[in-house]
């Protein structure tokens, strides 16, 4: 392995050059760009052997990546917000038709107000499209997912898209260092994708066809049961990259000091750290605080939540997102999670970070301050009571 100072799209573009894509499909938006640059480059100077397609849109990227899927091609896309908008129809094409597409998406806010800067309310609005989603932290873990990604997605029991998330400019345009692996494990680790689902003139087969009343949701529970299988493969497929790369990762979510926490903050993507931080001060002053971050949102780690919470005697959840009308989906999920399970303790939802809007260590603080302490239902992170957007002090 070697190490380099890296971007987290540019750490993204080194794994996906490790997993030998045969076709790249691209459209840059900010801030994706950096990553369809790094494999333009990469494909020019002869260090990524891929068909590299600039094409017209987001919607055509990923339906170029469905066509090339659909030939039996390993396929790669990225996109960001309006983007990731714009080629909503083909998210559902992808997933029906069970292609094995990795995308990256750079969790971009939606218009409008129109507005470049992070949240995750683009990839969110998507939990229903059928596609595996996965929330990265770090630039190391970016890079280790654009390899993981396709092992999971192309695992026959699975079969299914996988989108791996980035938060916009706070991951994907800052730099750390990061591991590269050498082209050797990566070919040890993912091989070469080798499918039926594919157009086969010596085999004929139908595919992306019509079904109706009868047969229809028949597809839909099979894609149910694939999104379901991937649970047990993301497991497996850690442990097969921990015996290769040495780094183990903790399945659907990550667990931070809840085996005996009082107080436990949910949360997903990058903010985690800064919240781990936090716990850790809160437990010099005696407060007994934990950190769940979740990996997965697609599948959604029922289980597990229900699991890290039970002991708990308040949880709330730290999420870029809001369903208006109702409150964070993050949210929505773990309760439901929940309740399934019969815990039965207190939650709240704390919506920050909409449009890029920094959370502070101060804010988290005052989070645990609230969950303690009791408050509303849904709250906005730096908006007091009166809406006129009072700072937490």
């Amino acid at each position: 392995m070697s190490k380099r100072f890296l971007s987290g799209n540019e750490a993204f573009a080194e794994g996906i050059r490790l997993a030998r894509p045969d076709v790249i499909s691209a459209y840059p938006i900010t801030p994706q760009t950096i990553v369809v640059e790094r494999l333009s480059e990469m494909v020019e100077d002869g260090s990524l052997k891929s068909d590299f397609i600039h094409v017209e849109s987001e919607h055509s990227a990923l339906s170029c990546a469905i066509g090339a899927s659909a030939a039996g091609a390993r396929a790669f896309t990225a996109t960001s917000s309006q983007g990731l908008l714009y080629m909503a129809e083909c998210l559902y094409y992808a997933s029906g038709g069970r292609f094995p597409i990795v995308m990256m998406n750079a969790d971009r806010s939606t218009a409008l107000p129109w507005n470049i800067y992070g949240d995750q309310r683009d990839s969110l609005s998507q939990l229903d499209s059928g596609w595996i989603q996965v929330y990265a932290e770090n630039a190391q873990e970016a890079l280790d997912l654009a390899l993981m990604s396709w092992r999971i997605a192309e695992d026959g029991r699975v079969s299914t898209p996988v989108m791996v998330n980035l938060d916009g400019f706070v991951l994907t345009h800052t730099y750390e260092t990061v591991e590269i692996p050498e082209q050797t494990q990566a070919d040890s680790f993912l091989p070469r994708y080798v499918t039926e689902n594919r157009v086969d003139f010596d085999n004929p087969k139908n595919l992306a066809f019509s079904a109706g009343p009868d047969t229809n949701y028949i597809f839909k529970y099979k894609a149910h049961q694939g999104m379901l299988a991937a649970k047990a493969v993301v497991t497996e497929t850690e442990s097969a990259f921990a015996d290769i790369f040495g780094r183990q990762y903790s399945g659907l979510l990550e667990n931070y000091r809840t085996e005996d926490a009082d107080y436990i903050l949910v949360t997903l993507g990058s903010i985690a750290g800064l919240c781990r931080e936090t716990a850790d001060r809160l437990r010099e002053q005696g407060i007994r605080a934990g950190v769940v971050r979740i990996r997965y949102m697609r599948p959604f780690p029922n289980e597990e939540i229900a699991a890290a919470l039970r002991n708990a005697k308040a949880f709330g959840v730290l999420e870029k997102d809001i369903s208006f009308g109702n409150e964070g989906t993050v949210f929505t999920n773990v309760n439901s999670a929940l309740q399934k399970a019969g815990v039965r303790i207190p939650g709240y939802d704390f919506i920050g970070g909409l449009g890029g809007r920094n959370i502070s260590a101060g804010d988290i603080e005052q989070i645990y301050t609230d969950i303690q302490n009791g408050t509303q239902s849904v709250n906005f992170i730096g908006i007091g009571g009166d809406g006129n957007g009072k700072q937490h002090s």
